[in-house]
């Protein structure tokens, strides 16, 4: 069996380092934890991602456009495609969000496939929030979070300004 080449790039955010990996054809994790032991080369999609989540904290970009791939279950990729089209600087309850998938019954399906995201900001899971406008559910840590749709919120000048936990 073929392992497929894994390729990497750190950059250094202000909410800690980020660790960014890619396959030859696109990106496939972006994470705060370190997940590999050794250090990877750098491909050309890893790098633009840097780049890309650089310009995003910067206040730069507000949509990123990076091949992206993550292994799922099809609902899971429906989950992961939706999650895409909240704007930036918009949040979203996770009863909104069932409901515009049309299958509020499958609210904690819809959840689980959120916490399953492996694709961190890119795939901006951090604006699905608590029906009460709590800050609930972050793999990535709630405080990170926070910090994250509080930026989207200065940057885009867009509704409330500070969440709560």
């Amino acid at each position: 069996m073929l392992m497929t080449p894994i390729f990497s790039s750190i950059l250094q955010s202000p909410i800690g380092p980020l660790y960014i990996y890619a396959s030859e054809t696109a990106l496939i994790s972006i994470t705060f934890k370190a997940t590999q032991s050794k250090i990877l080369s750098e491909n050309q999609i890893s790098k633009q991602a840097a780049i890309q989540l650089n310009d995003y904290f910067e206040g730069k970009l507000t949509r990123f456009s990076l091949p992206l791939e993550q292994s799922g279950t099809e609902f899971q990729q429906g989950v992961w495609t939706a999650l895409q089209n909240i704007e930036y600087g918009d949040t979203c309850s996770y009863l909104e969000f069932s409901k515009q998938q049309n299958n509020v019954l499958a609210i904690r399906a819809i959840a689980a496939a959120n916490g399953k995201n492996k694709l961190a900001i890119v795939v901006p899971c951090h604006r699905v929030i608590g029906s009460n406008g709590k800050l609930v559910g972050y793999a990535e840590e709630l405080w990170r979070k926070k910090w994250l749709l509080d930026h989207e919120k200065s940057v885009s000048k867009k509704g409330q300004m500070t969440f709560n936990f």
